[in-house]
């Protein structure tokens, strides 16, 4: 199976090799040179993408990483993507959203039924994103909104945990570690039957105040007072992600130490 990446970054490249191990060829579209052997790179900006003198792909992933304009890097690029795209046999397209979209239930439980509530600009450009490419591939399109991937730094924890003396929030935060996240999306290429969109979690949320609370421990560092006035963020549980989770505190122990 050809196998094209439209965006080809630390996840991407994650899964890419992955899925050339198991046999399959790789294409990639990115702006920045790569050294990876085993895929045929692009050099090309997805705005002017041409995709004319490559063998037919069979399956696309879109991970296109974020820039403060959304509209500009998930919107306006869908059109140039489904153009390039239309002369290739595709039958499965893996869109990477974010669980952004649910950001209006606030303090609440999310899971893969709850409907997507957007609760900014941002959000609502995820979901037009979303809606674009869902209505020209129909059920060949899967939609996969990771929460916060973590697992290659801990340099904004450690930041976090230098910084805080207060909080007053008490403000859900959710992760999923990016072997995890790049495991389960490579697994999406060969599955017979996929459903129309993911949520990619490890369904164990925690008060972001402990979190850093945790790392001020390690770090020895002051420890923050905690003064609740609010409860924010989301509690998410993925319950159609069938993968064993990481520990996120064993991993940000080995990145510390």
């Amino acid at each position: 199976m050809h196998i094209l990446f439209i965006g080809y970054g630390k996840t991407s490249q994650r899964v890419a090799k992955q899925l050339f191990a198991a046999g399959h060829q790789i294409t990639s579209v990115s702006l920045s040179k790569k050294t990876d052997h085993f895929a045929h790179h692009l050099y090309q900006d997805v705005n002017t993408l041409d995709l004319t003198h490559i063998e037919p792909i069979d399956c696309v992933y879109i991970l296109l990483s974020p820039k403060e304009d959304y509209n500009a890097t998930y919107v306006q690029t869908a059109p140039q993507i489904l153009d390039a795209l239309s002369h290739h046999p595709v039958k499965r397209l893996i869109v990477v959203s974010s669980t952004r979209v649910y950001n209006g239930h606030v303090a609440q439980d999310i899971n893969d039924e709850t409907p997507l509530k957007p609760s900014d600009e941002k959000g609502q450009l995820l979901q037009q994103m979303e809606q674009l490419y869902q209505h020209a591939y129909g059920e060949k399109c899967v939609i996969v909104r990771p929460t916060g991937i973590y697992g290659t730094s801990v340099a904004r924890m450690i930041k976090l945990a230098q910084t805080t003396q207060t909080y007053t929030q008490c403000h859900w935060s959710n992760r999923i570690h990016i072997d995890d996240l790049s495991g389960f999306l490579a697994s999406l290429a060969t599955q017979k039957t996929v459903r129309q969109s993911y949520i990619a979690s490890d369904s164990v949320p925690y008060p972001l105040h402990e979190i850093i609370l945790w790392f001020q421990q390690q770090l020895e560092l002051p420890q923050l007072t905690y003064i609740p006035q609010q409860e924010t963020g989301k509690k998410i549980k993925a319950n159609h992600m069938q993968v064993t989770h990481t520990d996120c505190f064993k991993v940000y122990q080995s990145l510390l130490f």
